[in-house]
């Protein structure tokens, strides 16, 4: 479960809960339009600002810290009329993709509390999957919105790059830690259907001058998107199938479950998939160097220097590297490769699908597995699949896709062209309509594996034919 603040933030958090409640009630009584969001309740990972309520990052280092301005995207949802419910937990400054760090307990999944979420956005995540809300508010700069959707049973969306601005995260200049991943960084929402997301989507997009690669999004109507897939389905589709990316060592509980439901988006839904190696070169060292030479590297290692006893061990090792700047130029090098290979496939194709994560959700208090499938890996190679998305900032979702034997959510990524967000959410919902998932939802049970609230789960939704209704 999301990780909480302490009792004094924790208060300060409830009085802003009730004054943001207060003034919608107010405004209603008023005889004004609610707004969109009026009254859904709503978490927000803690690598957000929120004026006048504690934003830690996950860290020790900021324990006490209270900005003085929200993040664009917490004060567009504020004035839709949501309720913040509080802050939601995240690995330390978001540098791994699990849910535990220094400063809270660990966040843990809600179908089965021994093993993680995900992260980074962990606690957006277990939050949403144990109905503590309807939606949530993620961070993805390399998997950090669609590792925990899929580890959770939910739709986590990953908008083009600039759709959603961010400011002050990322772009403050004040506050190491924070201030990293500037093009690499993505915002976007946790949710359990598609026309949720759609609706927080509409809410969030659109540019800001605080952030230079914020872009129009006119080009979009998020909405009308969704509902035509519920309606219509997306027929005629062109899809590249990659269960591998041609390097990655996959579960064969992940291969199993993602390929029922790419059978379901050829039969059901009329796609004409085609299994693909994108044939770009594993771009895993390129994109740790990249997310270094983002950070502010001198001021993490003066705080590692004051701090590293209270900071997450992985993190301090990774900034302490002796990284040469033939490795950080190298890297951006690797994502013109990326780039240039991903634009080359694309178009040919209007998504390619991938599974989210390559193993499923794996014990609390490690990074990942370090072997999978009989290979030994790095213990971030499961995180494989996603960052490319980052890299080249094109539009992707993770969904649900069904469940392991031992009733563990398993997730299937759609990646759409350069900022075709319309294309991928119209898919994202056809599939949603042929193959449901919202009524699966987890019975949380402390120390032992969950069962599911839904009725007759089966090993995966695309396994059988599924009406809509």
């Amino acid at each position: 479960m999301p990780a909480r603040c302490s009792r004094s933030a924790h208060a300060r958090s409830g009085r802003t809960r009730c004054a943001q409640a207060r003034r919608g009630a107010d405004r209603l009584a008023r005889g004004a339009a609610p707004g969109p969001l009026t009254g859904v309740p709503l978490g927000v990972k803690d690598l957000l600002a929120t004026a006048g309520v504690r934003t830690t990052g996950g860290s020790a280092v900021y324990a006490d810290f209270v900005p003085d301005e929200d993040d664009v995207a917490v004060q567009r949802v504020k004035a839709a009329g949501a309720v913040v419910l509080g802050k939601t937990n995240a690995s330390e400054f978001g540098y791994s993709a699990v849910g535990h760090n220094p400063l809270f307990p660990a966040t843990r999944n809600p179908w089965n509390t021994a093993l993680t979420p995900g992260g980074s956005s962990a606690g957006s995540a277990a939050a949403v999957a144990a109905g503590l809300g309807p939606v949530a508010l993620g961070t993805d700069g390399g998997c950090s919105i669609r590792v925990p959707a899929a580890h959770c049973g939910l739709v986590g969306y990953k908008p083009s790059m600039g759709r959603v601005p961010a400011y002050p995260g990322c772009r403050d200049e004040r506050y190491p830690g924070m201030s990293g991943w500037e093009s690499l960084e993505h915002i976007g929402p946790l949710t359990r259907t598609v026309a949720d997301t759609a609706l927080m989507m509409s809410v969030l997009a659109g540019p800001d001058p605080r952030d230079r690669h914020s872009i129009p999004c006119a080009d979009v109507d998020w909405r009308a998107a969704a509902s035509r897939g519920t309606a219509e389905g997306a027929p005629g589709l062109r899809v590249a199938y990659s269960p591998d990316l041609g390097y990655l060592a996959v579960d064969p509980r992940v291969r199993e479950v993602v390929e029922a439901a790419v059978g379901v988006m050829e039969r059901e839904l009329r796609w004409d998939v085609t299994a693909v190696d994108p044939g770009w070169p594993d771009p895993a060292e390129a994109f740790a160097a990249l997310i270094v030479a983002e950070s502010d590297l001198s001021g993490i290692r003066a705080m590692a220097d004051a701090h590293a006893d209270v900071m997450s061990p992985h993190l301090v090792a990774w900034m302490r590297r002796p990284w040469t700047a033939e490795q950080l130029t190298d890297a951006n090098i690797t994502r013109k490769a990326v780039v240039n290979r991903m634009a080359r496939l694309m178009s040919g194709y209007d998504l390619l699908v991938t599974p989210t994560a390559a193993v499923p959700p794996f014990p609390v208090g490690i990074q990942g597995p370090e072997r999978t499938d009989g290979r030994e890996v790095a213990d971030t190679a499961w995180i494989g699949f996603n960052y490319p998305a980052n890299l080249t900032g094109q539009p992707a979702v993770s969904l649900p896709a069904g469940f392991t034997d031992d009733g563990l959510p398993i997730g299937v990524q759609l990646v759409g062209r350069h900022l075709d967000d319309g294309t991928v959410l119209r898919a994202a919902a056809a599939f949603e309509r042929v193959a449901p998932w919202a009524h699966h939802r987890p019975q949380v049970i402390s120390g032992d594996r969950a069962t599911d609230r839904g009725s007759n789960r089966e090993h995966s939704f695309a396994a059988r034919r599924c009406t809509p209704t």
